[in-house]
């Protein structure tokens, strides 16, 4: 099943979310506002992890979409265009690289910042992220609100304070 869920729909599915006010279509880079609300992608296979992060940034004013494998956080970032995305490493179907690589590639998620949330803090780790365009590497555990601070952060234009 690869088709996406809204959060008030029961239908069982590859646990794909997206908040309803959302468009399904995609967006560009130039139609992006000032005023309107980030999004994120949560991209974790450990339902309890993509669960608490994505609910966190939600409660924070964010549009939280999430995805439980690679391959669905590369569809996921492609409809959507998130600004940032938190992506797991250790992942089914593509790792959190592959995907990263994949999302990268196209021309509509080029520049979208990408978190790599890991359990593997190993240096080869992060030089193979840093080749495939990760900005951030981050060790789990990573609480809620350090999380956010280096989404903030990722969100701000290059060379703002």
């Amino acid at each position: 099943m690869n088709r996406l869920r809204r959060d008030d729909d029961d239908a069982p599915a590859r646990d794909l979310r997206r908040a309803p006010e959302s468009s399904s279509r995609p967006r560009s880079s130039s139609s992006r506002s000032p005023r309107r609300r980030p999004i994120i992608l949560i991209a974790d296979d450990t339902t309890d992890t993509r669960d608490l992060y994505a609910e966190y940034f939600r409660t924070r004013g964010f549009i939280a979409v999430t995805a439980a494998d690679g391959a669905a956080a590369v569809q996921v970032a492609l409809e959507h265009v998130p600004d940032v995305i938190v992506m797991d490493l250790a992942m089914p179907q593509y790792d959190g690289l592959t995907a990263t690589k994949k999302i990268k590639a196209d021309a509509r998620t080029r520049r979208t910042r990408v978190i790599l949330l890991t359990g593997y803090p190993m240096d080869t780790i992060a030089r193979k992220a840093s080749e495939v365009g990760v900005d951030r590497y981050l060790t789990k555990p990573c609480l809620p609100d350090e999380l956010q601070r280096h989404v903030n952060e990722l969100r701000r234009p290059k060379g703002a304070l």
